[in-house]
């Protein structure tokens, strides 16, 4: 195994990407991609987070990706995501940035918005 397949797999049980010195993330092979969705099923904040009335719902996948609806306008927003502790950061595909912490296990704070766990 090469270091930077220990790097990769270390990096991701912790639900991190892995950046080049461009600062994109660098593609992962399928093994490296499997092995970072095993990781972050058991993420505890993966899964679906809803505000309040359901008009918004961020969906965090295992895979370090979200899907974002909104109303009745399905994947409206989707893009990566990173977790560190109790803050969030999210890369949109359009290139909008933005982040958020988790207040708890069950309460996400993000654009002066309240989202709870589903």
């Amino acid at each position: 195994m090469t270091c930077r397949a220990l790097i990769v797999g270390s990096l991701c049980v912790l639900g991190l990407s892995v950046a080049v010195a461009s600062g994109e993330a660098a593609p992962a092979s399928k093994s490296e991609q499997q092995s970072m969705e095993k990781a972050m099923i058991q993420h505890p904040y993966v899964g679906m987070w809803v505000t309040d009335g359901g008009h918004i719902r961020h969906e965090l996948l295992p895979n370090g990706r979200y899907d974002e609806a909104r109303g009745t306008r399905k994947s409206a927003y989707q893009g990566r995501y990173e977790i560190k502790g109790d803050h969030i950061d999210y890369w949109d595909d359009t290139g909008f940035t933005a982040d958020g912490r988790f207040v708890d296990k069950d309460t996400l704070h993000h654009g002066g918005m309240i989202f709870r766990r589903q």
